[in-house]
């Protein structure tokens, strides 16, 4: 079964800094097959036997610790999600620029309460539609400015998330 796995927080400012060669060469060593990667920010697609996306970022995670020494967060798709992912976009023609759409991957779905706290964060400028584990965010300001991008999930809601832009989700799915 084909897989993406998302990596938070690599290669980005000088921190936690992990060569894609090397990564691949790690999930090859778990015995993952057909391991690639998109850009230097930690997308890779890799085949494996069927088994919960928990178990195999838990695999990668553990791993990646063991190995290089950190601890990051990592969220798996399979393939056929991240498909879902891009055909379910619900702000589909609404914008004009890929960078202006996020898609945040969630470690788990919110519950009631932390969807209700993540929805009153809407606005004008800031659109949030949540979809069981994916939030999509559209933009009508830079990242940085956001609630989504000052760190509300982590911080506010408690749930561990990787965001990636329009085109890279897109890119994953051809992954």
């Amino acid at each position: 079964m084909r897989y993406v796995a998302l990596l938070r927080g690599i290669n980005v400012g000088g921190n936690t800094m992990i060569k894609m060669e090397g990564l691949r060469a790690l999930f090859e060593s778990l015995g993952f097959e057909n391991v690639t990667s998109y850009i230097n920010s930690g997308n890779l697609g890799f085949d494996s036997p069927s088994r919960s996306d928990t178990k195999l970022a838990k695999t990668i995670h553990d791993a990646i610790e063991k190995e290089l020494g950190l601890n990051i967060s990592i969220m798996v798709r399979s393939s056929a999600e991240v498909a879902e992912i891009v055909a379910n976009n619900p702000y589909d023609g609404q914008f004009d620029n890929d960078k202006d759409v996020h898609v945040f991957f969630l470690a788990s779905k919110l519950n009631e309460d932390q969807t209700a706290m993540l929805l009153e964060k809407n606005s004008d400028t800031e659109m949030i539609t949540v979809d069981g584990r994916t939030v999509y965010y559209l933009l009508r300001i830079s990242i940085i400015d956001s609630v989504l991008g000052k760190g509300f999930l982590d911080k506010k809601l408690k749930v561990p998330a990787t965001a990636r832009n329009w085109r890279t989700v897109k890119k994953l799915a051809e992954l």
